[in-house]
């Protein structure tokens, strides 16, 4: 299957879940311009490296759903693919106890979202605010990034600008700069 780079939404929504058409609707709303790549299921990043390819020069990211030791405190990492995570160094960062991986009963029941298909946009479902967005530095200094628009069988590319300012603002997150 080739991988092809289309501006915009879908033509159609046969076929596409809920939670995706709600992000679109919520981009187009805010007026946020996306290039989008539909393709088979990702779920590893090993998988998205083709996609990567499409996507460049995004940056594309590792979101790692986290949380505390006592599971009271959720948090959504956003990290460049060729960094690694190491928990001692974002805990310290943010004055918390160990972070583990959270369950993904979690991830669903904040963000929307599955194992596999985490992604920043996810806290669109985030009305209560539990989860906390941490970023990397040095996503942040990119012009664009991938993510998943609440599924993995497409893959968005925004500018990096458009989704912190805009973007969070609408859905009322802010996020924390942390250092790997």
């Amino acid at each position: 299957m080739e991988l092809t780079l289309v501006k915009g939404r879908p033509g159609t929504t046969e076929g596409r879940l809920t939670k995706e058409i709600r992000t679109y609707d919520l981009l187009d709303s805010l007026g946020i311009a996306y290039e989008r790549v539909d393709h088979e299921e990702a779920d590893t990043m090993e998988a998205c490296a083709a996609i990567d390819k499409v996507l460049a020069p995004a940056v594309i990211c590792k979101n790692l759903f986290l949380c505390n030791t006592q599971k009271t405190k959720f948090y959504l990492l956003m990290i460049r693919e060729d960094k690694k995570f190491l928990t001692k160094d974002i805990s310290k960062q943010i004055n918390s106890a160990r972070l583990s991986f959270a369950p993904a009963e979690y991830m669903e029941q904040f963000l929307d979202i599955t194992p596999g298909s985490v992604s920043v946009l996810g806290l669109m479902n985030d009305k209560e605010n539990k989860v906390t967005l941490l970023v990397d530095e040095d996503v942040l200094a990119a012009e664009y990034f991938g993510c998943h628009p609440c599924i993995n069988t497409s893959s968005l590319k925004l500018k990096v600008a458009d989704v912190f300012g805009t973007f969070l603002k609408a859905v009322g997150h802010g996020y924390t700069v942390v250092k790997l």
